[in-house]
């Protein structure tokens, strides 16, 4: 299947508009009494009246429908480190989608340092604006640093590099398990991958940090560059260290390509071409592969098919089984802000998977995720994770 070259048509979009968002007034201000009560001096009175009760910024500010998307432009798409200016069409997409398919007003914060103490201090410094911090293309493995040092900020702050793809991810797991009748928990699942997405993925699919978790995958199999993640190896980050918790249970040693054989799934958020047909056919019959490199993935499908897989998933929008970002978060920022949630929790992501997979009446092999436009996907996962968020306070 011939896929398109996007690109000059992306570099004419940008040119003709210069970015892809803007900031537009509320209301229109054409005489003396609306410019006076829109700024001074009639303004002096919700200032007044937030100094009083800070909770009131709620109340007569954009802050509770204001998302600020961060970056520093260290792991931008597949594009690596190019730095903050360059990170910018992507925040301004990213906030354009925060609006269309939630109604929430975002705007890309592209930070011009790489230092993580930096970074939480910049973010700490611009918070009493905004409702949520949505962290964007950040590097592993400080964008663990950055977001766990910011959890205590009173709203929801969320790496979607890590959990919107992690959440997407387990509802098309949910749904390829159903169409090939099989039981999810008892898969053997391959992640190639040990950063930022890698690892939440399988933080979510194991269920860890849950007291009863429904979908509790038992044998999943982390991968980084050097091979199978293992308590043998000297090389781990402190990260990769922790996953062990709740990976690789067995001590499994190699490569990719070992850990393969014989597995039902494969999960890539790694590297282009990486695969064969070869390398499907040392997989369990009917294996899922979800190839999620971006923009080219691990292995194209009709290379996967040919090898035998029976469901494939990428990130390409061009593709069947398009594993989005885009069905995630912007329900689950929706429902966190509507319920005024000081976090997002890892109940509040495994409801959104599940509202995610439930949107697809009735799934098949090319068809286990909603397209990116089905408009019930945000209003369900924000309803899933709004009443997950009330339970919780």
């Amino acid at each position: 299947m011939a896929v398109k070259d996007y690109s000059q048509d992306s570099l004419d979009l940008h040119r003709k508009y210069q970015g892809k968002i803007s900031v537009r007034p509320k209301m229109r201000v054409t005489t003396k009494d609306d410019l006076s009560t829109v700024y001074s001096p009639g303004v002096a009175a919700p200032c007044e009246a937030i100094a009083a009760d800070p909770e009131e910024v709620y109340t007569y500010t954009i802050k509770g429908n204001t998302v600020a998307v961060v970056s520093d432009g260290s792991a931008v798409l597949g594009l690596g480190n190019i730095g903050a200016a360059a990170a910018i069409p992507v925040m301004e997409g990213k906030a354009m989608l925060f609006k269309n398919f939630a109604g929430i007003d975002a705007f890309p914060i592209c930070i011009a340092s790489q230092d993580t103490q930096e970074i939480i201090r910049t973010v700490r410094n611009i918070a009493p604006v905004f409702g949520g911090i949505n962290l964007e293309d950040i590097s592993a493995p400080h964008c663990f640093e950055v977001e766990a040092a910011l959890q205590d900020l009173g709203i929801p702050v969320f790496h979607d590099d890590q959990h919107g793809t992690a959440v997407v991810v387990l509802a098309g797991m949910i749904n390829a398990a159903k169409v090939l009748g099989k039981n999810l928990n008892d898969m053997k699942i391959v992640i190639n991958g040990a950063g930022a997405a890698g690892i939440a993925i399988a933080k979510l699919l194991t269920g860890y940090g849950l007291k009863r978790p429904k979908i509790k995958v038992r044998d999943v199999i982390l991968c980084d560059r050097t091979g199978v993640v293992h308590r043998d190896r000297p090389d781990l980050n402190s990260f990769k260290i922790d996953a062990l918790q709740f990976t690789n249970l067995e001590g499994v040693h190699g490569s990719v390509f070992d850990a393969l054989r014989g597995a039902d799934v494969f999960i890539g958020v790694s590297q282009a071409n990486l695969l064969s047909a070869a390398d499907i056919k040392t997989m369990a019959r009917d294996a899922i592969v979800f190839a999620l490199a971006n923009p080219t993935p691990e292995i194209m499908p009709e290379e996967a098919y040919k090898g035998g897989a029976a469901i494939v998933g990428t990130g390409r929008s061009d593709l069947p089984n398009q594993v989005n970002n885009v069905l995630g978060f912007p329900g689950i920022f929706r429902g966190a802000l509507d319920a005024r949630a000081p976090r997002i929790t890892m109940e509040m992501k495994l409801a959104a998977a599940h509202a995610i997979a439930s949107c697809v009446k009735e799934p098949h092999r090319e068809y286990i995720i909603p397209g990116a436009f089905d408009k019930a996907v945000p209003r369900k996962v924000a309803k899933a994770v709004y009443k997950v968020a009330m339970k919780g306070k």
